[in-house]
Order: C-alpha cells, then structure tokens, then sequence
C-alpha cells in the first residue's frame, strides 16, 4: 500500500464544503463520507477529509482557529499556470478568497494561495518538468 496523508479539517458547513472543494477539482469518495464527514479526494494519495465541528471534537478538544488564522499552508501540484490560475478563480467564485498571499512567480515554479470556505489556506503550484530535470536549482 503506498503511504498517503489524509488532511483532516474542522469546517462550518458541511455541504457548502464540498461543493466548495468539488469545484477545486477535488472528488468526494462516499465510502468514508457521511452527514458528519466528507472524505475529497485529490489524488490516489492525498485526501481531506472535512468534518463538521461536532465531529471535529470527537478526535481533539484543542480550540477550532478562527478563519482569520493560519494553522497551515498545504500545497498542491497543479498541472499547468492555467490549472493554477483557474483553481484560484473557482475558490473565489465558490465563496473562498484567491490570492491571500502574494503571487510567486519564479519562472520555472508558480503558485498562488486560496482561503476556503473557512479559513483553511491552499496553495496551488506549477512547476516547469524541464526545469525540474536540471541539476541546476535556480534554472
């Protein structure tokens, strides 16, 4: 079995979650996905699993952060700029907020931030194959 990370997340709304996230390019897998959770998947590896705040405490009674904090920044690879640019323009119209950090724009490397539904901060990155083939870092 390959190692995988399943992100765990508090969310407000469970539903509004998902449709937020779907619209990301996330898949939801309704066999670990109820009224309480919502397992969205993005690759063969890498889940979220969203969760409402009642079942958020079943797993941990540390305080939910406000939205307006930084828990994490979790990145994901994107397929092109375009993938990146169109995965912050549906988080925006999804209700989320595109770009709540700088734009990085190194070339060979591209990424821009997003905010979910509930504060949770994504960053979407491209980087060049080609560039990525070289010894050179800084090509």
């Amino acid at each position: 079995m390959p190692k995988m990370i399943f992100v765990n997340l508090p969310v407000t709304d469970l539903g509004s979650s998902m449709t937020f996230y779907k619209s990301l390019g996330f898949e939801n897998n309704p066999r670990f996905s109820d009224d309480t959770a919502a397992c969205m998947v993005w690759s063969e590896t890498i889940n979220v699993m969203l969760h409402t705040h009642a079942k958020w405490r079943v797993f941990t009674n540390r305080p939910i952060p406000p939205v307006t904090s930084s828990e994490v920044m979790l990145a994901v690879s994107c397929d092109s700029r375009g993938a990146v640019d169109a995965m912050c323009q549906a988080a925006a119209a999804r209700g989320g907020t595109a770009d709540v950090n700088p734009v990085q724009d190194h070339g060979f490397m591209y990424g821009r931030s997003l905010a979910d539904l509930d504060g949770h901060v994504w960053e979407a990155v491209w980087m060049d194959p080609a560039a990525l083939a070289t010894d050179d870092p800084k090509s």
